[in-house]
């Protein structure tokens, strides 16, 4: 009793509460796990050094974390102030290789336009199907694509799709009078990307599946799509640095004079 007054405890106490913490976050033992795997692959990677673009992919392939097939991603630190306007780098990319994920497609357009639509692959078409999920909040899709005389209709949907990046844009290619061919290209690997606010692209660019070479035409489309829009105000080069990651995997730098 005087031992429990004290506040000691018993290695056998000790481990019945350690127990009861580990059924109450069952994910523990699961996180630890991962935790080793991630140190174990991360010895594959030499400290300091800069990797060629196609090293780095290869080496991300055997370094994926987890037993399900992760994606592999760029993260690309530009040499841009964001809070400019004219340095608010953005643009769309179709990757040839695809992107190894399925895109639900949804056209927001009428009669002869959603039907070529639905023709092309899309997966939801027309008016009132679509209000109808939007009035519910139902975004059962990955990309909206909408005809321009379309749009004003989709003006009270803004704060819904805008921060979720489904609203269509013109400069992304989802509002267009061309719906068949914005279908297909959403399907065949198309993807949208803009700076964020430290002045970083974030990229997937494909399945660990893919392996290395279809990894590399992949990241040297996106990386050719996105030196090109470099803006006019930027002095000198526009890539500071270029990393390569899986989902859970551990970063690898890249040689950018490499690039």
């Amino acid at each position: 009793e005087e031992r429990k007054a004290k506040g000691d405890t018993t290695p056998q106490e000790e481990g019945a509460v350690a127990k009861a913490k580990q059924k109450q976050n069952p994910t523990r033992s699961r996180l630890e796990r991962r935790g080793k795997n991630y140190r174990k692959v991360s010895e594959q990677i030499e400290k300091g050094k800069l990797y060629s673009l196609k090293e780095a992919l290869d080496l991300a392939t055997k370094t994926n974390v987890g037993k399900f097939d992760g994606t592999v991603e760029l993260h690309l630190n530009l040499n841009v102030d964001p809070r400019q306007a004219d340095q608010n780098v953005r643009g769309t990319v179709s990757l040839p290789e695809g992107t190894g994920k399925t895109v639900r497609v949804a056209v927001f357009a009428a009669a002869a336009d959603a039907e070529k639509a639905k023709k092309a692959g899309a997966d939801l078409v027309g008016e009132e199907e679509i209000i109808a999920k939007l009035d519910k909040e139902q975004l059962e899709f990955d990309v909206l694509i909408s005809t321009p005389q379309n749009m004003p209709k989709l003006g009270k949907y803004a704060r819904l799709l805008g921060p979720r990046g489904l609203m269509p844009n013109p400069k992304s290619g989802t509002v267009t009078a061309n719906v068949a061919k914005a279908v297909q290209e959403a399907k065949a690997g198309r993807v949208e990307y803009r700076v964020d606010k430290q002045a970083i692209v974030h990229q997937g660019i494909g399945k660990v599946s893919f392996g290395g070479d279809k990894l590399y035409n992949n990241a040297k489309a996106f990386i050719d799509n996105l030196t090109a829009n470099k803006p006019a105000s930027v002095k000198g080069a526009l890539l500071k640095g270029v990393a390569v990651t899986t989902t859970m995997g551990p970063g690898i730098r890249v040689d950018v004079s490499s690039l």
